[in-house]
């Protein structure tokens, strides 16, 4: 029966490469693509620990990205390293140990399919500030930046999950974003370390926002109530946060792993304080009000009152549900971002030989392996 299963994945991956067509047809064929060789194998910074499996560290690198020269005309119009340049493409994704992999896994997308790689500037959240040498070593010609980001901000204002990843700082660092980078940034484009991007990121850059601050993709057909207690709905106080904001537009679930961002209205409207204030009353005895990590505070905040982006930019919950994990199909539609949210991660499922069929479409990305160089053919 073994070799029935494997055969069912194959056909599986098959047809999700079927479906993500239209979205890659619309990019220059690889030849097209101008870039160097892979020529470094990076060992991973001293005290950094490699988290697959219980290989020791030495034994594993990661090789140099290619340097992309998508078009041409790209480099005559962007400044240089200078932050406050405002052709650059801003995005922000968080480095960790646990997602580290993952984390270059989604730059390295976004960069292979940027038709104009040179404006993107990265910005990395790190408790450990030594990966920005491993980082600048893997993306040599990148433009990034890296901000230490102080644990203790937060470390107060964290309640215990269903998954104890959701606990990490890192997760709650997107609240802090508009006043740990420049204020010359005004907008910025925040994703999670577990996907990988199929389309040019400045698509999604170019979201209207309106009066809005931020911008996600809905799902107005999930059940929004789950992810709050029966002590939040049978408190008519708290419950107002979301009857009074109905009366105009109905609060939907939306992810925060994929979020383009109004940083100045971010700024000047507080949110940051706004939504502490829904952290702090979770923590007060007695009030326990969600069950979820860092999503329910901004949909507390934001539901409602999120400019509506293309499902196409999350095909989210790859990673399937909080607990087990388990394989799951793509949303209908077209395809630009993957995403594995949810407890399952694609580089340990395919590590451990349990791949589910779309953890395919994450390998091509991923820079990490043993510490030994293929033999010339």
């Amino acid at each position: 029966m073994s070799w029935i299963v494997r055969i069912s994945g194959i056909l599986s991956a098959a047809l999700v490469l079927i479906v993500l067509m239209p979205s890659l047809q619309s990019f220059p064929p690889a030849e097209a693509i101008r870039s160097t060789n892979f020529d470094g194998y990076l060992l991973l910074p001293d005290g950094v620990k490699n988290t697959v499996g219980n290989i020791e560290p030495s034994s594993f690198f990661f090789r140099r990205a290619p340097v992309f020269r998508n078009v041409e005309i790209c480099s005559d119009y962007v400044d240089g390293d200078d932050v406050c340049d405002p052709n650059l493409v801003h995005i922000a994704i968080t480095l960790d140990e646990e997602y580290l992999r993952g984390s270059i896994s989604a730059v390295h997308s976004i960069l292979r399919h940027a038709l104009c790689p040179e404006s993107i500037y990265f910005h990395f959240l790190v408790l450990d500030i030594r990966l920005e040498s491993l980082v600048r070593s893997i993306f040599p010609m990148m433009r990034f930046k890296v901000y230490y980001f102080d644990e203790e901000r937060v470390s107060g204002l964290i309640s215990s999950s269903v998954r104890q990843a959701l606990e990490h700082p890192l997760n709650y660092a997107r609240n802090y974003l508009a006043g740990i980078v420049q204020p010359c940034v005004k907008r910025m484009i925040y994703l999670d370390s577990d996907l990988v991007v199929v389309d040019d990121i400045v698509k999604l850059w170019r979201t209207k926002l309106g009066s809005s601050t931020i911008g996600a993709p809905e799902y107005c057909h999930a059940n929004f109530t789950k992810y709050f207690t029966d002590r939040f709905w049978s408190d008519g106080k708290l419950r107002s946060a979301f009857e009074k904001r109905s009366r105009s537009r109905r609060p939907c679930y939306f992810n925060t792993g994929v979020m383009v961002m109004d940083l100045d209205k971010w700024r000047r409207f507080s949110y940051t304080k706004k939504i502490e204030s829904w952290m702090e009353i979770q923590k007060r005895a007695g009030r326990r009000i969600y069950e979820l990590g860092s999503l329910p505070p901004f949909l507390l905040v934001f539901a409602g009152h999120v400019a509506p982006i293309e499902h196409r930019w999350n095909q989210h919950g790859l990673g399937g549900d909080n607990v087990k994990g388990s394989c799951r199909d793509l949303h209908p539609g077209a395809v630009s971002l993957l995403h594995w949210s949810g407890s399952g991660k694609p580089w340990v499922r395919l590590d451990s030989d349990r791949a589910c069929p779309h953890d395919a479409l994450w390998a091509p990305y991923d820079l990490y392996g043993p510490l030994s160089k293929p033999k010339s053919p």
